[in-house]
């Protein structure tokens, strides 16, 4: 309104009623595609969208950069998912592993060739926000969601779903609206809440970020190490990043205290002991059930929140960028749906197609999980003291293939997965028993 006496009318009438107001402009405005969520599924949502030409919203509680409890490590899958022409912020490139049984049995194995590569998630994560503002999507940070309806009063017709925000203490809140939303909002999401995302394995990662002196930082440059636990399922890891080391351990949600001591332990072991993170965080991973929805009418879930990681080694970098490339290609289609049939049939489609793409790897990731979890020494002995599951490992962390796709056409593999899914299966049997 134009007047100041309109401006106090109005400010009058939405102190009285309390009802959510509009984000910005035009109450009857309505984006194609809102992106909840700024983290690497977010922002690649928002790209994907974006570069479609629609009217794209990615909105961020936090203000950017900001930090994630994340190794960093960024293999061959999360490169070639990024936005043509995005340059790495690369901290180091990893030429050498060097592979613990809890501390024990240490063996570094190298490569000619980059494994991949390690990056700080702030800038990574700024970034790829960056990428998707430059093709075109407008960003809001510092604006948290309390919820989403499709259907109600906030609710302008059959296309739409309002986004409603939490505006601050004492303060109405506001709503935006749009014709598809995309939840990328990481592991503890109200999108998901509302989609009905449920997860079959949560772990807790705890990490430190240690600066440490030159002729330390050299001693790792161009080297991780990766430390297989003491903790059923468990594993540690040290990830050089110039003047800082990222170290960090993961294990089952449940083994708090226990998890806290084998990163101390894990860190006086190295003799890192001494030296002050300027980081300490934590952070839980779900992963979903094999049957966990996806969708919601016109709301779509990707990346942590949808639960999306590889549930043996938990890298969620690559699923969150191609899951967050799906999401933001099909959240175009079902902003475009002119029925809620329609709508249903692009959602149902994004499902087949994350399934397709994702679901497979993390099949074999929960089997291997399970191998891991009871038999890491046998594990370590492979790919330490057996060339060919070496050579594997370098190849997946290239991208050059998969985990599933070594199970798939490599007989060996297939049948000792397959033997030991058996030997789990009569243990569980008998356990039922007694």
């Amino acid at each position: 309104m134009s007047s100041e006496h309109d401006d106090q009318s109005r400010r009058q009438d939405e102190e009285t009623t309390q009802r959510p107001e509009p984000f910005e402009g035009d109450p009857d405005q309505v984006w194609d595609v809102v992106v909840v969520g700024a983290g690497p599924a977010g922002a690649q949502a928002a790209y994907a969208a974006a570069v479609a030409g629609r009217r794209v919203l990615l909105l961020e509680k936090c203000q950017l950069p900001r930090y994630k409890t994340c190794g960093g490590g960024i293999i061959g899958p999360s490169r070639d998912a990024l936005p043509p022409g995005f340059e790495l912020p690369l901290r180091d490139r990893v030429f050498a592993v060097t592979f613990s049984l809890d501390g024990r049995l240490s063996r570094t194995r190298r490569s000619k060739q980059m494994l991949f590569g390690l990056i700080n998630r702030p800038e990574f994560d700024h970034q790829l926000v960056r990428a998707a503002v430059d093709a075109g999507a407008q960003l809001r940070t510092g604006v948290t969601v309390s919820r989403v309806e499709q259907h109600g009063p906030l609710v302008s017709d059959r296309r739409t779903v309002a986004v409603v925000l939490a505006k601050g203490s004492g303060e109405p809140e506001r709503v935006v609206r749009a014709h598809a939303v995309v939840g990328a909002d990481g592991s503890a999401s109200r999108i998901a809440a509302h989609v009905g995302v449920r997860t079959h394995q949560v772990d807790l990662g705890l990490e430190a970020e240690i600066p440490v002196p030159p002729t330390v930082a050299e001693d790792w440059a161009g080297r991780v190490l990766i430390d297989w636990g003491p903790l059923p399922g468990s594993y540690g890891w040290v990830f050089p990043k110039g003047d800082t080391l990222t170290v960090g351990v993961i294990s089952a949600r449940g083994e708090g205290a226990a998890t806290r001591r084998y990163l101390e332990d894990f860190i006086a072991r190295l003799g890192l002991a001494g030296f002050e993170p300027s980081v300490s965080s934590g952070h839980l991973t779900r992963c979903r059930a094999e049957d966990s929805p996806l969708s919601r009418g016109r709301v779509l879930v990707c990346g942590d929140a949808a639960g999306l990681l590889e549930p043996w080694t938990r890298e969620g970098i690559s699923f969150a960028l191609r899951s967050g490339r799906l999401a933001g290609e099909w959240a175009v289609r079902i902003a475009e749906a002119g029925d809620a049939v329609d709508a249903r049939r692009q959602a149902l489609n994004y499902a087949f197609a994350v399934k397709a793409q994702l679901g497979v790897e993390m099949g074999v990731g929960r089997r291997m999980h399970a191998v891991f979890s009871r038999r890491p020494g046998v594990l370590h002995a492979a790919i330490t003291g057996f060339r060919p599951a070496w050579r594997a490992f370098a190849r997946i962390t290239r991208g050059h293939t998969s985990l599933a796709e070594i199970v798939r056409t490599h007989p060996v593999a297939r049948r000792a997965l397959d033997r030991f899914d058996r030997i789990e299966e009569a243990r569980e049997e008998r356990v039922a028993a007694r």
